[in-house]
C-alpha cells in the first residue's frame, strides 16, 4: 500500500522564509519554515491525502520519524537522552501536561538522529571540541582577563568540561561570559577563523547569552550536499544553518541549554551530558550510486539516497517513508503507482517488499 502524506511546516523562530520555498519552487513563505514532519508522532502526525492522519493508519507504531529542516537561524544548544534516561525522566514528570512548555521528558523514547545536508554550506555545532585545541582557540583572544579565566577553568583536573559548561550555563560566570562575548569583536586565528565567525553570527543573534560560549567549546562541522552526521544520545549538539533531511527515533525530547527563549533545564542537560570530547565523523557516500546508504548504529531507523537515472528497483523491509527532494519522482510498489511531488512523501506500508523508482 502506498499513501502520499505531506503537513504544514512547523513556523519556529530560527526557520528560513525561502529554504523550504526554494525546494518546492514556490514562493518565499511570509512566517519562518522550520520543520516538515513526516510520521506519525503525536505532537504533529502527517496528513493522508484524502483525509486522516498517517497515526490513524499506523496506530502510532513508527519507531521512527523524519523530517524535512531549514534553519536560517541557529537551534537551541542541545542533547536528547538514552532511552533509559528518557523512561525515568518521562516517569518523573508524571502528572505534567505533557505539552506543558516546562516540561523536558514528552515521551519514553531516545533520540538519536542523522542530518543530511540538502545543499552545500550546512552548518552545525556538534560535540565537543579537545581541550587543548580549545585552549589553542582561546589563544584568539590575546590577553584577555576573560578568556584567560576560561583558559584557567579549562586547565584544571577532572571532568573540566562537565565542570565549565555548568558554571557557563548555570549563571555562575556571567562576567567570564560577558567578556569572552566582547572579546570576540578582536579574536583572530588563521586555525580557528570559521569557528570565530560563526561563533560571532551566533553571538550577534543571541546576546549576551551563555550559550554562546559554550559554542566555543564545540566542533563546528560543515555539510557538503550529501553528506551527514550522526548524533547519539547525550552529544551535545546545535544546527547553525541549511538545509536538510533529519531521521531519528520517534521522539520529542530536547534538553536545552542556551540559545533558545524555550524552556532550559541546565541541571537536566548535564545529568544526560556525554563529555567525551572527540570529532563527529561525516559520512560522505559515493552520490553517483543509485543508492547510497547512511550506516547508524541504532535498530530504530535507517536512511538511503536513491539517485534516479532511468528507473531504480530498492528492497524494503518494514514500513518505509519516500520522500522526494529533487526532480519528478513516480514511487511504483506491487499494485500501485504514485507521484511525489518534492517537499512531500509517500508512506510504504510492511507488506510491500521492493519499490520502483524513475
Amino acid at each position: 500500500m502506498l499513501l502520499s502524506i505531506s503537513n504544514v511546516p512547523r513556523d519556529y523562530a530560527w526557520g528560513s522564509t525561502t529554504l523550504l520555498a526554494d525546494l518546492e519552487d514556490r514562493p518565499a513563505a511570509a512566517a519562518p519554515e522550520a520543520e516538515v514532519w513526516f510520521g506519525d508522532h503525536p505532537g504533529d502526525p502527517a496528513d493522508v491525502s484524502g483525509g486522516g492522519t498517517l497515526a490513524h493508519v499506523t496506530g502510532g507504531s513508527l519507531p521512527y520519524l523524519l523530517k524535512l529542516l531549514a534553519a536560517a537561524d541557529p537551534l537551541s544548544i542541545q542533547v536528547h537522552p538514552t532511552r533509559e534516561q528518557a523512561v525515568e525522566g518521562f516517569a518523573r514528570e508524571h502528572g505534567v501536561a505533557v505539552d506543558a512548555p516546562s516540561r523536558n521528558y514528552r515521551d519514553d523514547n531516545h533520540k538519536p538522529e542523522l542530518i543530511v545536508a540538502l545543499r552545500d554550506g550546512f552548518l552545525a555545532l556538534a560535540g565537543l571540541r579537545p581541550v587543548a585545541d580549545t585552549q589553542r582557540l582561546l589563544l584568539a583572544f590575546g590577553s584577555q582577563p576573560a578568556a584567560d579565566q576560561l583558559r584557567g577553568w579549562l586547565s584544571a583536573d577532572g571532568d573540566v568540561l562537565r565542570d565549565v559548561i555548568a558554571r557557563l550555563l548555570g549563571g555562575q560566570a556571567d562576567d567570564v561570559v560577558a567578556g569572552v562575548i566582547a572579546g570576540l569583536d578582536t579574536a583572530t586565528s588563521d586555525e580557528f577563523a570559521a569557528e570565530l565567525a560563526v561563533v560571532r553570527d551566533i553571538a550577534a543573534r543571541n546576546p549576551g547569552d551563555a550559550g554562546v560560549v559554550v559554542a566555543l567549546l564545540m566542533n563546528l562541522v560543515e555539510l557538503r550536499r550529501g553528506e551527514a552526521i550522526f548524533l547519539r544520545a547525550g552529544l551535545l549538539h546545535a544546527y547553525v544553518s541549511g538545509i536538510g533531511v533529519e531521521i531519528m527515533a520517534a521522539s520529542d525530547n530536547v534538553l536545552r541549554g542556551g540559545l533558545t527563549p524555550k524552556h532550559i533545564d541546565v541541571p537536566e542537560l548535564l545529568s544526560v551530558l556525554d563529555t567525551t570530547p572527540g570529532d563527529v565523523p561525516v559520512q560522505r557516500p559515493d552520490l553517483t550510486a543509485p543508492v547510497a546508504e547512511y550506516p547508524v548504529p541504532v535498530a530504530d531507523f535507517s536512511l538511503r539516497r536513491v539517485r534516479i537515472d532511468g528507473a531504480v528497483s530498492v528492497e524494503i523491509t518494514g514500513p518505509a517513508i519516500v520522500l522526494a527532494t529533487a526532480g519528478d519522482v513516480r514511487v511504483a510498489a506491487a499494485q500501485s503507482a504514485v507521484v511525489v511531488p518534492v517537499g512531500t512523501a509517500v508512506y510504504v506500508s510492511q507488506d510491500e517488499e521492493s519499490l520502483l523508482f524513475s
